[in-house]
Order: structure tokens, then sequence, then C-alpha cells
């Protein structure tokens, strides 16, 4: 599918726009349908976009925010992804949307990604938006380069849902929506910042297998156009 790349000076100008961008496309799904949902990354490159994000003039109550992928940490821990949503989009008047965790409390990860997967079939089919991320290694969400459960995560025909991934450079045991949840997005970004995620993605975007750099599966085959915003 196209891409397109949207670059930016600083990244405060990249986190405005961006938020502009999503408010945009929450508002029309509000209007069109009158629920939105928005599935967003972790890291440190998104905070500023969150912060910007979260003074939007929304509905917020009636738009659903989930996370593209999660560690199996509870959400109180300093790498859950929860709480980096809890603590920098979910503020002032966004604290009223609704949160759909993939982290729950169960014996194994296994458990909470059936959970998951359950309690988010309800929305996103297909997300009104969805914001990924990029490492170095080009894994996106939680697909990493020779992930435990890779080929099934990138395959279109695995279901809509949650699936467990784990793998050498991800840490924890991951939650992560698969391929064909992600991937049609009616607004699907790629939000990267700094020179060297720009080689990366250069990288990415030439030829080689997917289960190397993963990011390339959504770069080549998201049915969606992948609008990516990039900042030094």
């Amino acid at each position: 599918m196209t891409s397109s790349l949207h670059a930016f000076d600083t990244s405060a100008d990249l986190a405005r726009s961006l938020a502009d961008r999503v408010a945009g496309a929450l508002s029309a799904a509000l209007a069109e349908r009158g629920s939105a949902s928005l599935a967003v990354s972790g890291g440190s490159t998104p905070k500023a976009f969150f912060k910007a994000l979260s003074a939007a003039a929304l509905d917020w109550p009636r738009i659903t925010i989930t996370l593209v992928d999660e560690r199996f940490v509870p959400p109180d821990h300093e790498r859950s992804n929860e709480r980096l949503v809890r603590e920098n989009l979910m503020q002032g008047q966004a604290a009223a949307a609704r949160f759909a965790p993939l982290y729950y409390p169960t014996a194994s990860v296994e458990e909470a990604a059936a959970t998951a997967s359950k309690q988010t079939a309800g929305f996103g089919t297909p997300f009104d938006v969805v914001i990924l991320g990029m490492g170095s290694d080009g894994h996106t969400a939680s697909f990493f380069p020779g992930g435990s459960r890779l080929d099934e995560a990138l395959d279109a025909g695995t279901p809509r849902g949650v699936m467990t991934m784990e793998a050498e450079g991800a840490g924890e045991p991951r939650l992560t929506f698969t391929f064909s949840s992600l991937a049609d997005a009616r607004l699907l970004v790629l939000h990267i910042e700094g020179a060297g995620k720009k080689t990366v993605l250069e990288a990415a975007e030439a030829a080689g297998p997917e289960t190397d750099m993963p990011i390339r599966a959504i770069l080549r085959r998201a049915p969606s156009p992948v609008e990516i915003y990039w900042a030094p």
C-alpha cells in the first residue's frame, strides 16, 4: 500500500500536527458513528503527542483508547504502556475517555491475551486511529524479529484480537494486537523521531524479508495508507 512522509522541523511541531490530525479523525468518527476508537503505542516518543492530544476539545466519554501492544506487567510498573497513557494522554478532559487494557492480572500471559481479545472484540473493527512506533530493529507493535509467534502475528489471515509474543529484544512477555487488527485502521500512522529511525525506515523500505524488519509488513501490505510522521 502507499505511504506518505510528513516531516517536521521539531518534535514539538510534529506533536501538535499529529494531535490535530488525530483529533480530526476522532471527531469525524464521532459524527459518523457516535463513538471512536484509538490504539496507541508506548515508549518515550509519543509523550509530547499524547499531551497535545489530551488538550483537544473532543467528546472524550465516547472515545475508547487502547494499546497497540503491552508488556505483561501491572499498570503501576515503570515499563507499563498503560501507565504511560494514563499519565500523559488521559489527563484533563481526556481522562473521561474509556480505557481498554491489554494487561490483566491473570496467572499467565496467554490468559491475559484471551481476556483482552474478548474485552476488545466489541470495538475497533476497524480502529478509527492506530498510532504505531518503530524500534531500531525494525519492530512495530510487538512484532519482533525472531519473535516466538511472528509469522502468525504477521499473517493477514490470523483473526483480529490480542496474542502473546516473546522475543530476545522484547524484555518481558508481550501482548499485541495482530496485523489484521491494526493494518486497516481508518487512519494508520507511523510516528518516528530522530535521524537513526529515519535510517531504519529507509532500510525497511528496501527489499528484504518482512521477518527481518517486521515494520515491512505494515509498509507493504497494510490495506490502509500509512502516514509517516517524522521529526529529527
